[in-house]
């Protein structure tokens, strides 16, 4: 028993042409400006909601402790356990190069302390500001990236 060939389905006979706008439509994502936010965490949920955001910033973040020490620098991965004590992030700190492996459990707050890094750099802001620069002849036009500072 065999099924139909991929070449007699509908989309691929003579007066069907192949539309890609049609094909795969996937959802955009919109990422919600969280840079200066102290999120309350009153709850588990709270705080696995607030670290999830943390880990999709692209900026750094403070975590308090609740021995009531600091660890500044960039959340760049986590693991979700079925408790807190099983759960944990990972920190780049900014003023060391060793990885933290911290545990939910010892989160007391969390806040986005620094710029996020990839606002407002999409592909149109920089069509944009080229097109700008080039009708009032501007400087260089050459393809660098701005300065992160």
């Amino acid at each position: 028993m065999t099924g139909p060939r991929h070449a007699d389905r509908p989309s691929h006979t003579e007066g069907s042409p192949l539309n890609p706008d049609t094909l795969e439509v996937a959802p955009g994502t919109i990422h919600e400006s969280v840079q200066g936010w102290v999120p309350t965490l009153a709850t588990e949920e709270e705080l696995r909601i607030a670290l999830e955001k943390a880990f999709d910033y692209r900026g750094d973040v403070t975590l308090t402790l609740k021995n009531n020490s600091k660890v500044e620098g960039y959340l760049f991965d986590r693991v979700t356990g079925p408790s807190l004590a099983t759960s944990f992030v990972r920190v780049l700190p900014k003023d060391s190069i060793q990885k933290l492996k911290i545990s939910y459990a010892d989160i007391a707050a969390l806040a986005f302390t620094s710029r996020d890094t990839a606002a407002s750099k999409s592909w149109e802001a920089w069509v944009g500001k080229y097109s700008e620069k080039k009708a009032t002849g501007e400087g260089d036009l050459s393809l660098q990236p701005e300065s992160l500072d």
